[in-house]
């Protein structure tokens, strides 16, 4: 029996028109049409939608929409090269977040040895073994940016700007690029201190957990609809 617009969208709690536009993105296979123009559905079409939802969670709505518009248009390599995407970024994410894990547990213990009024460039240099020239570098890349002496226009690092870039050294030793290592110093300043971040570490580590969930549970409504009849 046809299925109309409606019969797909309610279960999802969907609209009739979000159903047609689905069909309109390519992310449902076209649809059958009666003498009048008005579209018929089937099974094929509930599973390509419930493939297309349950992706959602995982892989985020671009990524998802391409995946189907892919698998209907007959492209099942590119389909699975997108969702394999997914599982890379998941693996990526987990890596960094090891990553972060171990840079905190190797950085000094406090900030009471760092001079109060500042570290000047040369000298964090050589402590981090760098090169000055490195340092401004990941100036520019938006690492740290660091005040200036007003009389001489040295910069200057204060002991938190020390910190960050001593857990920078460590996810850069790590394989962490720099727009990778300036995003998580972000995590850093926005939770407050190096020890403040923990309990962040461990809310990152649920929602990797949830995200793994949603990409199983995605791949399998997918590989549902790719076993559905034509």
């Amino acid at each position: 029996m046809p299925l109309r617009p409606i019969d797909l969208a309610r279960p999802h709690g969907l609209s009739a028109q979000a159903v047609r536009n689905y069909e309109e993105a390519g992310i449902l296979p076209p649809a059958a049409r009666s003498a009048h123009g008005y579209r018929h559905y089937g099974e094929r079409h509930a599973a390509a939608l419930r493939a297309f939802l349950a992706l959602l969670p995982g892989h985020g709505h671009p990524a998802a929409a391409a995946i189907l518009r892919a698998v209907n248009a007959g492209d099942l390599p590119e389909a699975l090269r997108l969702v394999d995407e997914g599982h890379a970024l998941l693996a990526e994410d987990r890596r960094t977040l090891e990553a972060v894990r171990t840079a905190l547990d190797h950085l000094p213990a406090g900030t009471a040895a760092e001079p109060a009024a500042g570290t000047h460039i040369g000298p964090l240099a050589h402590r981090l073994g760098l090169r000055p020239a490195t340092l401004r570098t990941w100036e520019r890349a938006g690492l740290v940016t660091p005040p200036r002496d007003t009389r001489t226009g040295y910069r200057v690092y204060p002991p938190a700007q020390v910190r960050e870039l001593l857990l920078a050294e460590q996810l850069r030793r790590g394989g962490h690029g720099l727009a990778r290592t300036a995003e998580i110093l972000d995590r850093l300043r926005t939770a407050g201190s190096p020890e403040a971040l923990r309990p962040t570490l461990t809310a990152w580590q649920d929602r990797l957990t949830t995200r793994g969930r949603a990409l199983l549970a995605g791949s399998a409504a997918l590989h549902a609809y790719l076993d559905h009849p034509a």
